[in-house]
């Protein structure tokens, strides 16, 4: 006699009450393994030029939604810097994560994300290179106008920064003057040979990726947001008229790519 016939046969000679509680504990065990494979780790990591702080309108739709975020806040002094950085924010989380990264954060996660605790990446206006690739050689199959401006500055000591005075229209056009003008004046340095790392390992070859593409982006050309995706086979949303900042300026089309990004993982 099969498992399943003795099972219901139990069952019917259960008194009403030994089979309610019969079913409680049923359906808690089987809510207990929906909420054990439910991925609710979602860990930000910033591009050059920024801080975690940009995220703060995404954080909160994805905390009031119930998930556990956490924000890296990489020093931008070395490439080995940020994705140890990023690493160690992994550490910390209980149970499988997804890596969401704005502009240079996506070479961060490219290489962070083979971590076996990442289950997914999600590129929000990022770059995205392959393994042997580097992020300043794939910026020239697409030039931004950013790269053609001049608008990057360099410290005498090798860091990056943006002109405060260009920063609004290259950088933030879709937010307010004075929010860009903050933006601008906080800036996080970043050391120029950052842009140069060679990835080792592209995480994004054997692992699920979505792709945020910033309709109107200055500072990565959205076409090579596009080639990355395209190349990469990702799940791709096009944010129309969205400027580099899109993370900040858009929060609820972003949190929403990551949700879904969540719940497709989480089947």
């Amino acid at each position: 006699m099969s498992i399943s016939i003795k099972l219901m046969r139990a069952v019917r000679e259960m008194s009403p009450s030994l089979c309610i509680v019969f079913l409680l504990l049923t359906c808690g065990m089987l809510s207990a393994q929906s909420q054990a494979h439910r991925v609710r780790n979602i860990v930000l990591v910033h591009g050059a030029w920024a801080d975690g702080s940009g995220w703060r309108g995404v954080y909160e739709i994805l905390v009031k939604d119930g998930y556990n975020v956490s924000i890296v806040q990489e020093p931008e002094t070395s490439f080995h810097d940020d994705v140890t950085a990023v690493k160690r924010v992994l550490a910390l989380q209980d149970g499988p994560s997804i890596l969401v990264a704005h502009s240079y954060g996506g070479a961060v996660i490219t290489e962070a994300g083979t971590d076996p605790s990442v289950v997914g990446l999600v590129y929000v206006a990022a770059h995205m290179p392959d393994s042997g690739e580097k992020e300043s050689e794939d910026g020239e199959r697409f030039p931004s106008d950013l790269a053609k401006s001049g608008a990057i500055k360099t410290t005498p000591d090798g860091f990056t920064y943006i002109d405060p005075g260009q920063f609004h229209e290259l950088f933030a056009a879709d937010l307010p003057g004075d929010q860009a003008a903050f933006m601008a004046r906080s800036q996080v340095l970043n050391f120029a040979d950052n842009f140069s790392a060679t990835i080792t390992t592209a995480a994004w070859r054997t692992k699920p990726s979505w792709m945020v593409v910033a309709g109107s982006d200055r500072t990565i050309n959205p076409d090579l947001e596009r080639w990355y995706a395209q190349r990469a086979k990702s799940h791709t949303v096009d944010v129309a008229g969205a400027s580099h900042s899109v993370y900040v300026s858009h929060p609820k089309e972003v949190a929403g790519v990551i949700e879904s990004a969540a719940r497709t993982l989480s089947k």
